[in-house]
């Protein structure tokens, strides 16, 4: 099979430089310096065994590529907000033998959060969920790095809405050859539930630092017990703390990486990028519409998930709101108090 990887980003590259060193065929589709630095230099991945560079087809979209071929798998990893214009690019694009990629290709979702599945669904026919765990970075265009030992990441993987196929395994198996442990499941969603209660510290490591030290973790706990609640009144089950602890066990320890600092998630990087967009709408966003739809207010998580947009759209510096005024404002919040008088440093 050949792998597309549509969004050749932190986790995007790092899988596609995986695959490449397993000998799987790889394109990176990206854009901008990051396309032209893949381009001139090829993928450079930075991992605890060495820096490695890889020489790979870069485009930025399928024209350059012409027809599909029958047995290309497309890899998206993009943010959940590029989804749509990801997928109407690559929906209609003819495959050798007739037909079009949303018809006849298999599309794994490697992104966080739920809504990306549910946006495929209506376009393509052949989906695969994939709940990431992979700590990666995007360094630099053209630099990603991956800090996890003695595994690279854990991806487990099953079609949408539910169940399991030959295809999934077969993705599965050369990801294990990558470096990867995917374990093929029939419930990936309850595993991509189960992340998405993780990321919804995303948003508070974005704008007031990383979620360590008793007052940080406290707010963390509180905008997790919300979400909770609401999966709870929304019927919505999740793998449990248990089950993923079993999962990962220490498969993917992290270690220091000369020149790869670990600077954050992937929304404190798309801050540190000033990309002007954040993914907290499909994260503590999830939380909020399903609180609606259920009745379960949700004050925190629309308090983070309005903030975080907030210092995406004005570019402001990640972590710059300290985090005992992001407590006061949520506690005003919870008591649906006025909370317009936030101010970051050096804002």
């Amino acid at each position: 099979m050949r792998y597309i990887i549509i969004g050749a980003g932190a986790v995007g590259g790092t899988v596609g430089g995986r695959l490449a060193q397993a000998g799987r065929e790889v394109v990176l589709v990206a854009r901008g310096k990051h396309l032209a630095a893949l381009a001139e230099h090829g993928l450079r991945l930075r991992a605890p065994e060495g820096e490695s560079t890889h020489r790979l087809p870069a485009v930025d979209g399928p024209g350059p590529l012409g027809e599909l071929r029958a047995d290309d798998v497309l890899v998206l990893a993009v943010k959940t907000q590029d989804t749509v214009a990801a997928l109407e690019a690559w929906a209609d694009v003819p495959v050798a033998g007739g037909g079009t990629a949303a018809e006849r290709l298999p599309l794994v979702l490697l992104q966080n959060g739920v809504e990306s599945g549910r946006l495929a669904l209506r376009r393509f026919r052949h989906v695969y969920g994939v709940c990431v765990w992979l700590p990666s970075t995007f360094v630099e265009p053209g630099v990603v790095s991956a800090a996890g030992r003695p595994l690279t990441g854990i991806l487990h993987l099953g079609r949408l809405p539910h169940g399991t196929d030959d295809t999934a395994h077969r993705i599965a198996a050369d990801l294990a050859d990558a470096h990867f442990e995917a374990p093929v499941v029939p419930d990936v969603a309850r595993w991509q539930y189960a992340k998405l209660l993780g990321n919804l510290g995303n948003a508070l490591e974005a704008v007031s630092g990383p979620v360590t030290g008793e007052v940080a973790e406290a707010l963390y706990a509180r905008v997790r017990a919300e979400g909770e609640a609401v999966l709870d009144a929304a019927g919505i089950v999740w793998a449990s703390a248990g089950e993923q602890r079993a999962a990962r066990g220490d498969k993917v320890t992290l270690v220091p990486l000369d020149g790869a600092p670990r600077g954050g998630g992937s929304s404190w990087q798309s801050l540190v990028r000033g990309t002007g967009t954040i993914e907290a709408d499909y994260l503590n966003g999830e939380i909020v519409l399903l609180g609606r739809l259920h009745g379960v207010p949700a004050p925190l998580n629309e308090l983070l998930q309005r903030l975080a947009n907030r210092f995406a759209r004005e570019r402001l510096a990640a972590g710059s709101l300290p985090v005992a005024e992001l407590v006061r404002t949520a506690d005003a919040a919870e008591g649906s108090e006025p909370v317009d008088s936030l101010a970051p440093n050096g804002s």
